[in-house]
């Protein structure tokens, strides 16, 4: 069950910065020699499967669909602003940008070769947070990915800890912990990037990507 008055509240809260983020965020990979490096190894792995279809899960303005898209895959974002999805359409209008929820995609099941979720489950309850993992694994093809990344808690005794973040209420998850999540919803870990903060970081967290692959059927 997911509490639609999160939803709603992170929802509204995007939908009124949706611009300042495009414009602080909009080329953010620029200088992310890492992201880009392990979003190409998610392209790479995504386009085994499910013909290369991939969602970006909580787009945003849609920049990194559009870095997926020119990595040759047939990538399209998802989000549950209106106002950021009109940014995405606008900025990239050769990509396909749909409103919706992480909860309850209109997706096929087992049509997708690759799932993205970038940041965009923090706002979520973690104990709802399973209800979103079985859903990236139902619309999975068997040997499918997800990328799913976070910001790190402080060890293992916090598996979740609450955050300031500037736009909604959002959660830190243990690394550990959430692979196991991953596990349990059948989908197993098969590489992790861990990022470091850096002196010019607003929030000394560390930065963690999960790599995990559906089972072959």
């Amino acid at each position: 069950m997911v509490d639609h008055d999160v939803l709603a509240a992170t929802r509204d809260a995007y939908d009124a910065v949706a611009s300042t983020y495009a414009r602080l965020f909009g080329d953010s990979l620029r200088d992310s020699p890492l992201d880009r490096a392990i979003l190409g190894a998610f392209a790479e792995v995504a386009r085994a499967r499910g013909g290369g279809r991939v969602a970006d899960l909580g787009c945003g303005p849609g920049h990194v669909t559009a870095h997926l898209a020119e990595s040759g895959l047939e990538a399209f974002g998802v989000d549950a602003s209106p106002a950021m999805v009109e940014l995405a359409r606008q900025a990239h209008p050769g990509l396909r940008f749909e409103v919706g929820s992480m909860a309850a995609l209109d997706i096929p099941d087992g049509a997708l070769g690759g799932v993205l979720s970038r940041w965009s489950v923090i706002h979520t309850p973690p104990h709802e947070v399973p209800v979103l993992l079985a859903e990236f694994h139902r619309v999975l093809a068997p040997g499918g990915h997800l990328l799913i990344g976070f910001s790190a808690s402080e060890g293992p005794s916090h598996p979740t800890q609450v955050f300031d973040h500037t736009v909604a209420p959002a959660h830190r998850w243990w690394p550990d912990h959430l692979a196991a999540l991953l596990r349990t919803s059948g989908l197993a870990e098969v590489a992790r990037m861990v990022r470091e903060p850096q002196p010019t970081d607003r929030r000394q967290f560390q930065e963690v990507q999960l790599l995990a692959r559906k089972a072959e059927e």
